[in-house]
């Protein structure tokens, strides 16, 4: 492996940082580790801000598509194998495996995202599930009233998969998106 170019240091660090912070979004249960149960907790929060049975099939996409991106997740960053992906290799995985492949995070969690928008199809009703989630208020309202929209109002998916998969596995670019 080639030593870095000095001025790439500080991009390097800039996204190491930037990816240490959204590792929170994850830990729904604030242990420290993002873990199976930080999924399920996370379906759950949506189910019950929704009112959505668990045994509906729409509650069934959700908490299925929360396991699928757990288990992609998972295999992507658990490198010890404990079934626990703790921040160090959360930033790990990001880096050597997602880093110039955020396509790669958006199609472990397009299961999970395309159930959500069934259940929140709408920006406002998006900015409901991120606030439900923990996103604090305005990051939830930004990234809600950014998302594409069809003539109906409803998210786009494709949109929607590639906003969160920018938000989560690239770095912000002085010059543009």
């Amino acid at each position: 492996m080639q030593p870095m170019e000095p001025e790439q240091q500080p991009v390097q660090q800039l996204y190491q940082r930037r990816i240490a912070s959204r590792f929170a979004a994850f830990d729904q249960d604030g242990d420290g580790t993002i873990s199976r149960e930080d999924f399920s907790t996370a379906a759950k929060r949506l189910l019950t801000e929704f009112d959505t049975s668990f045994r509906s099939d729409k509650g069934q996409a959700l908490v299925t598509g929360a396991e699928a991106f757990w288990q992609g997740m998972a295999g992507i960053a658990d490198v010890d194998g404990d079934q626990r992906v703790s921040q160090q290799e959360f930033v790990g995985g990001a880096i050597k495996r997602l880093h110039d492949h955020p396509d790669r995070f958006a199609e472990i969690a397009r299961p999970f995202l395309r159930a959500l928008l069934v259940l929140a199809p709408t920006p406002a009703e998006v900015e409901r599930a991120l606030l439900a989630l923990g996103i604090a208020p305005e990051a939830a309202a930004l990234s809600a009233r950014s998302l594409s929209t069809d003539d109906s109002g409803r998210i786009e998916e494709e949109a929607a998969v590639s906003a969160f998969a920018r938000y989560f596995m690239t770095e912000d670019r002085p010059d543009g998106p």
